[in-house]
């Protein structure tokens, strides 16, 4: 079945636009004690699951015969020929700590490729809208990745793992060579965000490992209309279930040889 992937991307930018107003609402007065813990480090909230509920609904008004693959479980999960793939607070650690970097993000899969992804950044009020073949815009403005393309002239996103430790060795060993020869590094909690502002140019690439699709999904498609190559380590695509992604523009090359040189499947 045919869609228009421009319309549905408008219309679940202002789905996630008005979700978004609830997740601000309940920042102001939230507290530690509404907390719940799926894992050590792996924080939810009654936020997280009512957000999840209420863009489940409006999603189903916009494409009711899709499946759905989501963090919180509020729904079936199952895929069809179209598949929604949503993180309703992706950066919970953030908010429960009022830290203020946390976003929504919302993937379309058709088969097994993403076709279409809105992240939005409630704090910043920023709208990042893609869609197959249609480019990427912020708040209606078409945006693209940077044009670095060595490591010395870069600066770099990733996140840290907080479950499943036995590659952490690899990891800093890749950390520690890029300290020392780009711009810097930066981990803000939010592997939605990190993407989004790959796509924007406020990084030049972003990578980490422990990533779900829920994570990723939608920033897959918006770092690929902004101009930008997505991989796994190993510069396959097995980047979407396969839990481990570079995203970058064109420095994607010269990031990945370093961490190949270090990380060993």
């Amino acid at each position: 079945m045919s869609i228009d992937l421009e319309h549905i991307a408008h219309l679940v930018a202002r789905l996630a636009r008005d979700t978004g107003a609830f997740i601000r609402q309940e920042a102001a007065g939230f507290s530690m004690e509404h907390v719940e813990l799926k894992g050590k480090s792996d924080l939810v909230s009654y936020v997280d699951k009512e957000t999840e509920r209420k863009l489940v609904t409006g999603l189903k008004q916009i494409l009711p015969e899709a499946g759905y693959i989501t963090e919180e479980n509020t729904i079936v999960q199952d895929r069809k020929a179209h598949t929604w793939v949503i993180d309703p607070l992706d950066g919970t650690t953030n908010f429960v700590h009022g830290l203020p970097t946390y976003a929504i993000s919302i993937g379309l899969m058709e088969g097994d490729d993403v076709v279409g992804g809105v992240i939005y950044e409630i704090n910043r009020d920023e709208c990042f809208v893609a869609w197959k073949g249609g480019g990427c815009f912020l708040n209606d403005q078409k945006i693209s990745v940077t044009q670095a393309n060595a490591i010395d002239d870069s600066l770099f996103a990733t996140g840290f793992p907080v479950y499943n430790f036995e590659k952490l060795d690899a990891y800093l060993a890749i950390l520690n060579e890029l300290m020392k020869n780009a711009h810097g590094l930066r981990r803000v909690g939010s592997a939605a965000v990190d993407m989004a502002y790959v796509a924007c140019g406020r990084y030049e690439a972003f990578f980490e490992y422990n990533l779900n699709p829920w994570d990723v999904a939608a920033g897959v498609i918006i770092v690929q209309e902004a101009g930008g190559t997505v991989t796994d380590f190993h510069g396959g695509s097995e980047f979407l279930f396969g839990r481990e992604m570079v995203a970058a523009g064109p420095v994607h090359q010269e990031l990945l040889r370093v961490i190949q040189k270090h990380w060993h499947a």
